[in-house]
Formats: structure tokens, sequence, C-alpha cells
């Protein structure tokens, strides 16, 4: 225990993120517990509660950081050249590629729960609605002003589609539809949908 007074209040938070996060990413959300988190960072259990409310909110911060990294990926996707329609394609396989890459973290934003009564704090809401601000730029010469009701259901019902496809493939569920591969579908799902749309402006 001699640590403790190693690290400051900040860094024993990085250093307890990073043990569950490397835990949830080889066991899943079912392997996490403060006394694993503790015995990897060599600090006791009662410690992560002094930096976080409960085990839910090292969750949530877990949580934080893997929207953050999808947040960069999808906006560095954007910088690429193209039109319009090719940056809602290329986000898509960004999104794609990125559950591919991190499936057990992937999978935290949506087997998490919170306790009954317990709602999503301002700043995760924030997060999220950062990453639909992506499909909503990409999508949006497709909508002229005053339609901006339009352009922000468009934009989640094509990031449905989308996410139903990466759920299935991350599952090993796709090859009992189809034995098309994930980025097939995406490629026509994307296609068709944006075939409906207004053209670009």
């Amino acid at each position: 225990m001699g640590r403790r007074s190693t690290h400051t209040p900040q860094q024993l938070r990085e250093l307890i993120l990073d043990a569950a996060q490397d835990i949830i990413n080889v066991h899943g959300l079912a392997g996490l517990s403060a006394r694993e988190i503790a015995r990897r960072i060599g600090y006791s259990p009662g410690t992560i509660y002094n930096m976080f409310d409960n085990l839910d909110d090292v969750v949530l911060h877990v949580e934080a950081r893997v929207l953050d990294a999808l947040d960069k990926r999808l906006s560095d996707t954007l910088q690429g050249e193209g039109g319009a329609d090719a940056r809602v394609v290329r986000i898509a396989h960004a999104y794609l590629a990125f559950t591919q890459e991190k499936p057990r973290l992937w999978n935290l934003l949506f087997e998490h729960h919170m306790p009954a009564g317990s709602d999503l704090p301002a700043w995760y809401q924030q997060k999220l609605e950062g990453l639909m601000g992506h499909v909503e730029r990409a999508l949006a010469p497709h909508f002229p002003a005053g339609r901006e009701a339009d352009l922000q259901r468009a934009s989640r019902v094509l990031w449905a589609g989308v996410h139903g496809i990466t759920s299935l493939s991350t599952a090993d569920k796709l090859s009992v539809v189809t034995t098309e591969t994930a980025g097939r579908l995406i490629d026509d799902l994307v296609g068709t949908y944006l075939a409906g749309l207004p053209s670009p402006t």
C-alpha cells in the first residue's frame, strides 16, 4: 500500500480507468469488479470509491473514453476528400471498423445500464450528441435551411440501420441472415438511403 502517496488524485483516477478498461477489453463487463481493479493497481477497493461515486461511475468514465475515441475517428474521417455522400459512406465504414477493432469496449456502451432511477449525466449525453453531430454534418447538404428536424431524424434513422448491421457483425450473427459482408451491407444501406434524399446542394 506504499504506493498511495506516489500518485495525485488525477493520476489515481487514470490508473483506475486504465485498469477497468483493460479488464473490460479482455473479460467484458461481467469480469469487472472493484476488487479486481484494486488488485491491479495496488490499492484497496475503498480507494476506488474515494475517486468515483461507485462502480457504475467508473464504467461511465470508461465509456466516455470509448466515445471520445470514436468521436476522433469520425472527426478524422470527415476531413477526407470527396463529396457529401462519400463522407457519409466513410463515416459508416469508420464506425464499422471501430466496432470490429474494439468489440468488447464498443459493446460496453450497450451492455451497461444505470441503476433504476438514475439518469445519464449531462456530460455523457453531450458526447452522444457530438457523435450524432458528425452524421448530421455529413448529411446536411441534402437538407436546405429550415429542415433541421428532418435532418436530425434522417441522421438517426440511417445510423440506426448502420448500428444494426455492426451489431449483428460484432455478435457473429450476420451469417444467420446473409452471406454478404457487413461492409457490403453498409454500402447498400447507405447508398439506397442517400438515393432517396433530395440531391445535395
